[in-house]
């Protein structure tokens, strides 16, 4: 049997996880599995603060696409063109069979290019998940937790690796600075 090699597939977007999903069962279906590697949707984990909560969620590396490692049978292209709702086929690149007519056949990803795609796949497997800060300095927000709660400030410094910002508030008059965590305070 020949290498099994990494394709790029097109996904409708936010669609790449319910089009690989369909893939998956569709190839286990037809009797093709042992042409297929693994089919992946590339994803880090963040951690986002909303309405005062931290949570962690997947962000897609490529929105759109799915990676599959394969060998490529005309059974396994007609599945993942025709039959995978959400899903319209391979990244291609045009090959001229004669003067009329143009053929488009699937490129396989460089090998160095799937490495590096795996290497933060198992990076971000590993890691904790980083947190995405979407906060501005000079930007006004509200304390919604402590003892300041109810007041509005502008931030001054966002320390990333602590998840805390620091607040300027008045109070009494008087400019103060507040550590806070993200979760604390919001966006006015």
């Amino acid at each position: 049997m020949a290498e099994m090699k990494w394709y790029v597939l097109r996904a409708a977007g936010g669609k790449e996880r319910k089009a690989k999903e369909y893939l998956e069962k569709e190839i286990e279906r037809s009797g093709i599995s042992e042409q297929v590697g693994q089919v992946l949707v590339p994803v880090k984990k963040e951690i986002v603060t909303k309405n005062g909560k931290r949570k962690a969620v997947d962000k897609l590396l490529f929105p759109g696409y799915v990676l599959i490692e394969a060998t490529l049978s005309p059974v396994l292209e007609n599945i993942i063109r025709n039959l995978v709702p959400g899903m319209s086929g391979f990244l291609t690149e045009k090959k001229t069979i004669s003067s009329t007519q143009i053929e488009r056949i699937p490129v396989p990803i460089r090998e160095d290019e799937v490495q590096r795609i795996l290497g933060v796949q198992d990076e971000n497997a590993d890691s904790a998940a980083e947190t995405v800060v979407n906060y501005e300095i000079g930007e006004s927000v509200k304390i919604t937790d402590g003892p300041f709660s109810g007041f509005t400030g502008t931030v001054d410094e966002i320390l990333e690796d602590r998840s805390k910002v620091k607040v300027i508030v008045v109070i009494f008059g008087r400019k103060t600075q507040l550590e806070l965590n993200f979760t604390q305070v919001t966006k006015e």
